[in-house]
């Protein structure tokens, strides 16, 4: 097996991620997966597919990730790794679609409009 390369999206976050066989090692534009991912929750969500298809620890992952903030792009690495995991896979197809790890994330922020304060809030209205 080569390298399997794939593109995870989430919010304006793009990764992307290269798997190849290994001993489980973890490179996030040149940093460990403790040090680009601190808290705990992140960090599981980057080893849920791993761990759903309890293939963890024999795969090397080099990840390039820019754009959004840290839990938009955890959320983008997560599904670029479950669409590397399907390609490598087919049966690990059907555990990942279960837990909605091949579902990209269509919500965006929604635009500002010209004569609001946001998007959806309004100046304050004065009758008199």
């Amino acid at each position: 097996m080569e390298v399997v390369h794939k593109i995870g999206r989430r919010k304006t976050s793009v990764a992307r991620v290269y798997l190849s066989k290994g001993k489980g090692s973890y490179s996030i534009n040149g940093k460990s997966l403790n040090e680009y991912f601190p808290t705990d929750t992140l960090q599981y969500k980057v080893n849920q597919p791993f761990t759903l298809t309890e293939t963890s620890g024999s795969y090397d992952v080099k990840i390039s990730v820019y754009g959004g903030g840290i839990n938009g792009q955890a959320e983008s690495v997560r599904l670029a790794i479950s669409r590397a995991l399907c390609e490598i896979n087919e049966e690990n197809r059907s555990v990942l679609k279960k837990e909605g790890l091949l579902t990209r994330d269509p919500r965006m922020v929604e635009r500002k409009k010209f004569g609001q304060k946001k998007a959806r809030k309004k100046f304050q209205f004065s009758k008199r």
